[in-house]
């Protein structure tokens, strides 16, 4: 073991030579404060069949101070003097040692029988820290703790913390106990990024947080060419300290290499960390770069995929179906002809024929084989149980979000998949308390906002219901789905100048740009105008808008039209249930 003698802190990776707070080198063994004076255990635990055990009661160890021999005096010899001082000597020597050997017993049991000899079952990686206080290289920062985070999913008896769930810690002050705590995980692996130039200095620490000690912690210098090995050594001494047996494999999809290519891989980095904004700037961005990565590696399935979650998450929010479609699905393609055995290209497999090409049975068997590759993802789980609520299967719907809710509790993504089943099987109380779990996650995130607003409108709370549109609408003013909600709520609650103020902003909107059919229905739903909802439902019928089959069924803003006979003729020629 090995102590830092600034902050005292212990590690007990012998090949640290310096303390990963402050710098301090650090010293072999206990330091005592210079403050106090030495003390030595003198009584030893009881001892019961298999060895030691704890002390019960701190009266159980017993602590002497050991001070110098105080000065002989009075009419002895020298020669009596001497001996007794030698004797005197030999005796401390000997309790000293008699001391020290019971102290390091003692303190050896308690390490080695401490809870951390129990193995590490989950695992957080936080976003690193950028130290640049650049937002142009947080795409470092973010995906180098977001593709360690990728490669550990790959061990099926390891359950990490998605990135979804570590991104809310990102720029505040780490607390390794609190963060274990709230994500229910065993250890925490912080890191911190600075750039300067082409160098990179990379720190990272993994800490038991059940005891609050340092497994290992390394200090990486590497030039930015370097940084899909270093990620690669990262991944390799995580997996090593926490002395995880892995199956074959699990060790070759540890081993596997999506790409040799750094610079390809610092695109698709930047095009995760634009994709994720979820503004149309940040879509055509992070499409961009994924391209740029392909062009430097054609065989990158990673990259693909990110083109498929960018065009899908983007088509009628901002981009036509019709063009977005036929880009996820040919990416989509690529990605299963290059890896069909990733749980992402799967997913994505399964979202690509339930919003593009309406074809229930692919998607299903796609979203349970997605499942089957990441039995601890919550993504696929949301994903399926979507489907299930588009497909009018309520209970499974619920109990699919319901799984995955629960492996990732503190997601706000997973407490949204779970409200939106359990508002689409009409248990609006429940799905309320999901969306406000979500909102309490994240007050970010806007899509919880947006459907607390349709859950507030079942339950006649009109003032509540516009409140959560309002507050979605702040969030992202540049979706039009977040000004179709809001003219919805304007029609139900009577203020149909408003309501029509707005639909008229979209119309000129879309001289522009793109604005989906679906959501001018939804607005003059609000106001009750079935003709007008009709047609635009059938505009986004021969659009193929995702919109239309991802809420016709599962959205309650529908309820008003579903005893007219052209919403069951709609349904059957979509080939869904009634």
């Amino acid at each position: 073991m090995k102590r830092c003698p600034e902050c005292r802190r212990d590690y007990y990776d012998d090949t640290l030579l310096y303390c990963l707070e402050d710098g301090n080198a650090l010293v072999q063994g206990s330091v005592p404060s210079p403050d106090e004076p030495a003390t030595a255990i003198l009584s030893v635990p009881p001892v019961v069949a298999g060895g030691l055990t704890r002390p019960t009661d701190e009266t159980d160890v017993k602590t002497a101070i050991l001070q110098p021999p105080a000065t002989a005096g009075g009419s002895d010899s020298k020669e009596k003097q001497s001996f007794s001082a030698r004797r005197s000597s030999k005796s401390l020597a000997a309790l000293v040692v008699a001391v020290l050997v019971l102290v390091g017993g003692f303190f050896g049991y308690r390490y080695f029988s401490a809870p951390s000899s129990a193995a590490i079952n989950s695992i957080a990686v936080m976003p690193f820290e950028n130290r640049n206080s650049d937002a142009d290289t947080d795409y470092l920062s973010d995906g180098l703790a977001e593709s360690v985070i990728f490669r550990l999913t790959q061990i099926p008896d390891l359950r990490v913390s998605p990135t979804s769930s570590v991104m809310r810690y990102k720029g505040k002050e780490t607390d390794v106990a609190k963060i274990a705590s709230e994500l229910g995980v065993d250890a925490v692996m912080t890191g911190r990024l600075t750039k300067r130039g082409d160098n990179l200095n990379i720190t990272v620490e993994l800490v038991d947080a059940r005891t609050n000690k340092s497994l290992w912690g390394e200090q990486y210098e590497r030039k930015l060419s370097e940084l899909l090995t270093t990620q690669r050594e990262i991944v390799t001494e995580i997996v090593g300290k926490l002395q995880l047996k892995l199956s074959g494999e699990s060790e070759q999809k540890l081993a596997k290499k999506y790409t040799d290519n750094n610079e390809a891989y610092q695109l698709y980095l930047k095009g995760n960390y634009f994709t994720s904004k979820l503004t149309k700037e940040g879509f055509l961005k992070g499409n961009d770069y994924f391209e740029q990565a392909i062009r430097l590696d054609p065989n990158y399935a990673l990259a693909y995929n990110g083109i498929a979650f960018n065009q899908l998450t983007a088509m009628d929010w901002f981009s036509e179906p019709k063009v977005a479609g036929p880009k996820a699905k040919n990416a989509v393609e690529k990605a299963v002809a290059l890896d069909a055995d990733l749980a992402e290209t799967q997913q994505l497999r399964g979202m690509v024929a339930h919003w593009v090409e309406w074809d229930w049975v692919t998607a299903e068997s796609a979203f349970k084989q997605a499942i089957k590759l990441d039995q601890n993802g919550y993504r696929p789980y949301g994903y399926y149980a979507w489907f299930l609520a588009n497909m009018g299967r309520n209970e499974e719907a619920i109990a699919a979000a319901a799984k995955g809710q629960q492996l990732n509790p503190v997601s706000a993504e997973a407490n949204w998949y779970l409200g939106m089943t359990l508002l689409a099987a009409g248990k609006t109380e429940d799905s309320i308390a999901r969306f406000q779990a979500a909102i309490d996650i994240d007050p970010a995130y806007f899509y919880a906002h947006s459907f607390l607003g349709r859950a507030y409108l079942q339950v006649g709370k009109r003032s509540e219901a516009l409140t959560a549109f309002k507050k979605a609408h702040e969030l992202e003013s540049d979706n039009s789905e977040n000004w179709a909600n809001l003219a919805y709520a304007y029609g139900v609650t009577g203020n149909k100048t408003e309501a029509e103020r707005i639909i008229q902003y979209l119309l000129d909107k879309s001289k522009t740009a793109y604005v989906a059919p679906y959501y001018f229905a939804l607005a003059y739903a609000g106001l009750g105008d079935n003709e007008q909802t009709f047609k635009w439902l059938e505009r986004a019928y021969a659009d193929k808008s995702d919109s239309l089959v991802l809420y016709l069924t599962a959205d309650p803003q529908m309820n008003s039209i579903r005893i007219d006979p052209r919403y069951k003729d709609l349904l059957k020629r979509m080939g869904m249930p009634e």
